[in-house]
């Protein structure tokens, strides 16, 4: 329990930078700028076009969608608010690139993080901080995932951006059936946490097949034992787990690394 404690507290106890004051929020140290370019075009409200005719994925984020009914509604929806702030951001602005993992998407776009040259501004913690996109690491892509989470948590408490919206909610783990076939954040007591036939198995109700469950797949839970965490540390635990929710046994969310799933207590 030590290790798993020492490893909670590496993951997720840092301090939220410049959410408060409103200063321009840095770069990590954990990320390196590999190039510059200026940005030309603002695509949608996580992808932008350079001056090289490369086409950027912010990494390490996951925009607000737009829904059925934000075109009538009169305002604009959150996603609309994203985009308008990346370009207030980055339009025709000079940026540095920093990779923090998958160097491109299926779609062949950059995935990578962005910092304004001139001032240091890093494209994502503003996003973040500005309640405009949740947090949303890949197996392959985790750079600076302890920064974003608590940048996101702040923005969260303050109820900035898309976290005043219901649709965005923090789900309980007896709500996640109106979030199926989507990305969501769900918070609960793992009732029980198993490894069966190599697959570990967090439980959040009394029946398997119906309540909802984080499943960990055998390749997958070697990252969580490099990073000292048993699965059955999560037992008893109140955690808030982000993932894609599909249908199987109930709601679930497949887990690929320790980043998606946040020790509360």
């Amino acid at each position: 329990m030590a290790r798993f404690a020492a490893v909670f507290l590496l993951f997720f106890s840092v301090p939220v930078v410049g959410v408060a004051s409103g200063s321009a929020i840095p770069l990590p140290t954990g990320l390196a700028l590999d190039t510059e370019a200026e940005v030309v075009e603002v695509i949608d409200d996580s992808t932008v076009l350079l001056d090289d005719g490369e086409t950027v994925r912010l990494a390490g984020i996951e925009p607000p969608k737009r829904a059925s009914g934000d075109a009538a509604s009169g305002v604009a929806s959150p996603a609309e608010k994203a985009r308008q702030t990346l370009a207030h951001l980055v339009q025709g602005r000079r940026v540095g690139l920093a990779s923090g993992g998958i160097p491109r998407d299926r779609y062949g776009r950059l995935r990578t993080h962005l910092v304004r040259t001139d001032d240091g501004t890093w494209i994502q913690g503003a996003l973040l901080a500005a309640g405009l996109a949740r947090v949303h690491s890949l197996i392959d892509d985790r750079a600076a995932v302890a920064e974003m989470l608590a940048i996101e948590r702040g923005a969260r408490a303050a109820r900035l951006g898309i976290w005043s919206e219901p649709r965005y909610r923090v789900r309980t783990a007896s709500e996640v059936n109106d979030g199926l076939h989507s990305f969501q954040l769900v918070e609960g007591r793992v009732r029980a946490a198993a490894v069966v036939r190599g697959r570990g198995y967090l439980n959040f109700g009394n029946d398997w097949r119906e309540d909802f469950t984080v499943s960990i797949a055998p390749r997958d839970r070697r990252r969580f034992e490099a990073a000292g965490i048993a699965i059955e540390d999560y037992e008893g635990r109140i955690v808030r787990v982000r993932g894609w929710i599909d249908s199987f046994n109930g709601p679930m969310i497949e887990a690929t690394h320790p980043e998606q799933i946040e020790i509360l207590e």
